[in-house]
């Protein structure tokens, strides 16, 4: 990365595809930032800038590469590819770390688990300017992606009618409001909704606070 990118970076602000860290905070905090990054649509990691733009730069440039390669190989399940990269900007050195969208989603914090448990696996994803945990729904749609799982020839059935019919009086769709609407359990609605984008009929969205909801693709 040349200079005047970085600059740019920088003047942006933190967005989905940027975050700054004034120091390398935790080995967690760090991990759930990358790991995002990783499961949406990847970014950089800016080590040595505050919150507020300023640059204040890092004491050592070695000592933040073998922490964010720690972080990677071994707090970040599968681990992580990035790549470093460090540039002096007035006389202080900020980090620059490169998380490419992975194909092997979704990426978790390590819990030494040999198997993954949806109930238990900690999956974050990028949320505008901020790193969220997914939800259920988010994580097995990521899967499918994976795993080229996605819907062809679907055939809907008489809940997946009902999202339709619903939709075309209404903007858009939660888990529980279809839960409730066809008293079903959070499980089933939960299912049905990510069939449907999985077979390319519904569109999933998420909210600054996290939350989900669903809207048709036209």
């Amino acid at each position: 990365m040349k200079r005047n990118d970085l600059k740019k970076l920088i003047e942006e602000g933190e967005n989905v595809h940027c975050e700054f860290k004034r120091r390398f905070s935790s080995h967690e905090k760090i991990a759930r930032e990358m790991i995002a990054f990783a499961n949406t649509k990847g970014g950089y990691l800016l080590i040595g800038v505050d919150d507020n733009k300023d640059i204040v730069g890092v004491e050592s440039e070695k000592s933040e590469s073998e922490l964010i390669k720690d972080v990677a190989f071994n707090f970040c399940e599968p681990p992580l590819n990035f790549n470093i990269d460090y540039i002096d900007m007035n006389g202080k050195e900020v980090v620059i770390v490169e998380i490419p969208e992975s194909d092997k989603k979704p990426h978790r914090l390590q819990d030494y688990n040999k198997e993954f448990d949806i109930n238990k696996a900690i999956v974050t994803i990028r949320v505008k300017d901020k790193s969220v945990q997914a939800s259920k729904e988010m994580v097995r749609i990521l899967r499918a992606q994976t795993n080229n799982l996605m819907l062809k020839n679907y055939s809907p059935g008489p809940e997946e009618k009902f999202v339709f019919n619903y939709l075309a009086s209404n903007e858009y769709i939660t888990v529980k409001e279809l839960s409730k609407a066809i008293n079903i359990s959070d499980r089933r609605a939960s299912r049905t909704l990510v069939k449907l984008v999985r077979a390319n009929l519904l569109i999933i969205h998420i909210k600054d606070n996290g939350e989900e909801y669903f809207t048709s693709v036209e």
